[in-house]
């Protein structure tokens, strides 16, 4: 018998494969696409041929240079949604809740990956739900002032998730390399009990 059943290994990845790309989406934004930097890059470039544009001109532009990135955000988000209630499916699997069965037993390092476990499908509930709310603001009617809220609690919550990854991974290595050999081929293969 495997130790990690199929379904929950191609949760795991898909899983991981749109994290990093909303974290990449939400990293290109903010860096290479900002808007700000690539309208004065849009009028200066535009000014040395001639053609001069204004400020408000430039930042249209540059948004719609990167509104398709946007769009992957909010595909990426509804996967992630889904993908999140597709986990709280797995619970109920033997492979999906064995890290949580003798929770007592486990040693106090292993209850706190557990617990951080917990804690991060925690965040990404919110970190989903945020995004939801705000995609949908206008068919909520939500007012200015909660839709603010709202987008500060998703980009706080951004911020817990980019720790989490970072700690995952070096969590993995750190394991791969201690006890548990064979950690990332169990993740892909399924592993042995």
């Amino acid at each position: 018998m495997t130790k990690w059943s199929l379904s929950f290994r191609l949760w795991h990845w898909l899983h991981a494969f749109v994290v990093l790309g909303l974290l990449g989406t939400v990293f290109l934004r903010k860096t290479f696409l900002s808007w700000r930097d690539n309208s004065e890059i849009l009028a200066a470039k535009l000014s040395s041929m001639q053609i001069e544009i204004s400020s408000e001109q430039g930042a249209t532009l540059a948004k719609a240079l990167r509104a398709p990135l946007w769009e992957w955000h909010v595909i990426l988000g509804y996967a992630l949604s889904f993908l999140i209630l597709y986990r709280l499916a797995l619970f109920f699997t033997p492979s999906g809740k064995q890290n949580y069965t003798d929770i007592r037993a486990a040693s106090l390092h292993k209850k706190m990956v557990k617990i951080g476990y917990i804690g991060i499908y925690t965040v990404l509930l919110v970190m989903a739900g945020s995004g939801l709310l705000l995609n949908f603001q206008e068919e909520l009617s939500l007012v200015k002032e909660t839709t603010k809220s709202i987008k500060e609690l998703h980009e706080a919550v951004f911020t817990l998730v980019w720790i989490f990854v970072a700690l995952h991974i070096a969590g993995v290595v750190m394991a791969e390399v201690r006890d548990e050999k064979g950690i990332v081929s169990d993740m892909i293969n399924g592993g042995k009990h």
